[in-house]
């Protein structure tokens, strides 16, 4: 017991001073993985422990507002915020794009972070479409996304990998996908969290939680030099 609170005291303790030195707050939280949750047993030093397996968005093949081929490779070794919305929508969609632009002007500089707009109604949402879109947002090249392709691929990346909703459906012609959730996933592919994209006290929880692990994963990197 005395070894493991002196192993978890060198691991944690270097990270949280880092934390507290540069965001000058003491009640920060770092935000939790989301999904489910793997026991698995692995054997350090000789002795049997338990470790966990978290979930990890999945990969996928479809088409950017360029026509090019896009795939997960854009968020390889990244941080990415995620939503799902369709250009024609004139309800949440025009104050999710909103708020990803403040995430956008924030992190701009930022090459470690990125934002993928999943479209929902792909038959409507060409990439040509997409990309008036993408000038009217102002979107970044190669920092703000926007994709379409399958719709059924679409739907299993929405339903299955990142969370975006609870409810069900085959991804045929009845079935649609409408949700305001903005999905935070960080470098190692797991969810960081969930947030309200209509709601800006919402995204800026996010980009605060961004931070915290942006700081997080610079102090690991520093640790290892």
């Amino acid at each position: 017991m005395k070894k493991l609170i002196i192993l978890l005291a060198i691991l944690v303790v270097p990270s949280v001073a880092y934390l507290i030195l540069h965001t000058g707050k003491t009640n920060f939280t770092v935000p939790e993985i989301f999904g489910p949750k793997e026991p698995i047993l692995k054997t350090i030093n000789g002795k049997q422990v338990v470790d966990t397996i978290y979930h990890t968005v999945g990969g996928f093949s479809l088409l950017s507002s360029d026509s090019a081929a896009i795939t997960e490779s854009v968020v390889e070794g990244k941080f990415s915020v995620v939503d799902f919305f369709f250009t024609s929508c004139t309800t949440i969609c025009p104050r999710m794009s909103g708020q990803f632009m403040r995430i956008q002007d924030k992190f701009k500089d930022n090459k470690d972070v990125v934002l993928l707009s999943f479209t929902v109604d792909p038959e409507h949402d060409t990439p040509s479409i997409l990309k008036q879109y993408a000038i009217a947002q102002k979107a970044i090249p190669n920092k703000w996304f926007f994709i379409t392709g399958e719709k059924n691929s679409i739907y299993d990346l929405a339903r299955n990998s990142y969370f975006a909703t609870t409810l069900q459906g085959d991804g045929g012609d009845s079935d649609f996908v409408h949700s305001e959730k903005l999905v935070l996933v960080d470098k190692k592919k797991q969810i960081r969290g969930f947030y309200d994209g209509t709601d800006p006290y919402e995204t800026k929880k996010l980009m605060e939680d961004l931070d915290i692990l942006i700081l997080e994963d610079k102090a690991a990197a520093e640790k290892k030099n």
